[in-house]
């Protein structure tokens, strides 16, 4: 999607508001015009054939993923240029902003940023502080108001750079991760404004995994005509008789519809959970004898109980599926005899990855989308965020903000120590999201700032050397499953911390600077050009086979 971004970015579109599915209808009409607006308001002729050169033989020096821009006039003299990078999380430098490698913040509206934030002078020492940024204006007339304006310190009140700081800060000033990034926040936010933002994040990811469950789309764009496989892990759940049974025994127990949306009701192969409602009084299901859940060959000969309305019987349990027998592949006479099909029930990893995979097909066909620290690895932390949301919070508004601060904390750690750009490999992508999102679960199961450490460090630690191999070029294979395991991994990495009572040999400064060696040292095939693994070893179907 990065030619369409590009020309929605020249036309002046918003990415937080613009109507996504017009994005393909405009690109469309740009190229059969070949007229771009600038700002949506000058006109000029722009062929992409001509006009948007792709040199995949050159690198240029800042950073592999860069821009030229130039400027020509009508007679195709240069009137300007520019080189721009994008170095992973939103973020996009050039070498004449690119003060600070850290890049905690970023603001679009310059007038809007603070002076920190516009310098990126967090953290730096005093002295280089005072010579990037002008001195503040003493006017006779200001008011012990003006004199207290947070904009006027160019420093948050708790920097730190490292695990190790982080650490010695929550113990000084006993505060948790999520309270110390908070109290940073508020040197350039209100408290409103804080939690409007954390709140507005938690929407669109929320609203994401909605758009990628509900979608009546079957394949992904894209030369690989990659099926959806979200709405289809989103209504049909295994262990179908099991369900159809704990549904009987507690049918008012509206905690069997978390993890649902419940207006998105859809036919599926397992009618037992396919429509939850929270609502049982206002659904209609077809019952049979309580008695026959355990006996699926009576069940299907059970009569159908009702009582001359839509509303069911108070304790009634829907229809179970009918058992289909299988073909069996093997010689039922061998000594080892084949195993017969069943199936083992995880709601955990199947929730997880039905969140995860369901973002990640939305951002593979151009939606919106948080990046969370990347496009690439968009899924991990909604996923992670939305199961504790669905099955283990008490209190969602701590938990979204707990969560997220908590997170983020981690991902400054890593744009400052290594990177999140999938320039050097996948690590950065999937590796930091599942470290983040690590993170911010063992916080919101009330785990101590060490414990949440490690829990982050477990995260990367198991995906150092994670390669950036996509196929076609598209962030579709193995993107979109690596984010589905990435969620798991991210659970199984706090409660392992968790469990350990805090003993480990790795600390997470230390895996950030292994990190940060393995991409030096990785091949440039394994970092986002498509240039070795599965994008050379899979074979990509024609699109006209007749060719």
């Amino acid at each position: 999607m990065t030619p369409q971004a590009l020309m929605m970015g020249f036309q002046g579109c918003d990415p937080e508001t613009i109507d996504t599915s017009t994005i393909n209808a405009r690109y469309e009409n740009l190229l059969s015009t070949k007229i771009l607006e600038i700002n949506g308001r000058h006109r000029i002729k722009y062929d992409m054939d001509r006009d948007m050169v792709w040199r995949w033989d050159q690198v240029l020096p800042t950073h592999p993923n860069g821009m030229r821009f130039s400027a020509f006039d009508q007679n195709g003299d240069l009137l300007a240029t520019n080189e721009y990078y994008s170095v992973g999380g939103g973020f996009v430098v050039n070498e004449k902003t690119k003060i600070d490698e850290n890049l905690f913040y970023k603001g679009v509206d310059k007038s809007r940023v603070a002076p920190a934030r516009l310098s990126q002078a967090h953290g730096m020492d005093s002295t280089l502080t005072g010579l990037l940024q002008p001195s503040p204006v003493q006017n006779s007339d200001s008011s012990p108001e003006s004199s207290s304006d947070p904009y006027k310190s160019s420093q948050p009140r708790y920097l730190f750079h490292s695990g190790d700081s982080l650490l010695a800060l929550t113990r000084k000033h006993n505060l948790t991760i999520a309270q110390l990034v908070y109290e940073n926040e508020l040197h350039y936010l209100s408290p409103d404004e804080i939690h409007d933002k954390l709140f507005k994040i938690w929407g669109v990811m929320d609203e994401c995994i909605r758009t990628g469950v509900s979608t009546t789309e079957e394949t992904l764009p894209g030369r690989l005509q990659l099926k959806r496989r979200a709405p289809a892990l989103y209504r049909c759940r295994p262990a179908a008789i099991l369900i159809a049974i704990v549904l009987f025994l507690t049918i008012s127990n509206r905690r069997l519809m978390k993890g649902f949306y419940p207006a998105i009701y859809a036919p599926s192969s397992n009618p037992a959970i396919a429509a939850p409602t929270p609502d049982i009084s206002d659904s209609h299901l077809d019952v049979i004898n309580p008695t026959a859940a355990l006996n699926p060959m009576s069940a299907r000969a059970a009569p159908q109980v009702t009582n001359g309305s839509d509303r069911p019987p108070a304790s009634v349990t829907p229809t179970i599926p009918s058992m289909r027998r299988k073909l069996v592949r093997g010689k039922l006479d061998h000594p080892i005899p084949p195993m017969p099909t069943r199936k083992a029930s995880f709601p955990g990893i199947d929730f997880l990855s039905c969140y995860a995979i369901a973002v990640n097909e939305v951002n593979a066909s151009g939606g919106r989308i948080v990046t969370s620290p990347t496009n690439g690895a968009s899924g991990v932390i909604p996923a992670v965020l939305k199961y504790i949301l669905e099955f283990l919070s008490e209190d969602p508004q701590r938990d979204i903000s707990t969560f997220l601060l908590t997170a983020s904390a981690i991902g400054m750690l890593f744009k400052r120590g290594s990177t999140i750009s999938a320039a050097e490999g996948c690590q950065a992508e999937v590796g930091v999201a599942c470290s983040m999102a690590a993170a911010g679960f063992s916080a919101c199961m009330g785990a101590s700032p060490e414990i949440i450490l490690q829990s982050a460090e477990i995260g990367i630690e198991h995906n150092l050397g994670l390669t950036c191999d996509p196929i076609d070029g598209l962030v579709q294979v193995p993107c979109i499953e690596r984010n589905s395991l990435g969620a798991i991994k991210a659970v199984t990495a706090a409660q392992l911390a968790m469990a350990s009572g805090g003993v480990h040999s790795v600390t997470l400064d230390e895996a950030i600077a292994a990190m940060r060696m393995t991409a030096t040292d990785m091949s440039e095939k394994y970092k986002e050009t498509s240039l070795g693994g599965l994008a050379t070893t899979v074979r990509i179907p024609l699109t006209s086979p007749a060719c």
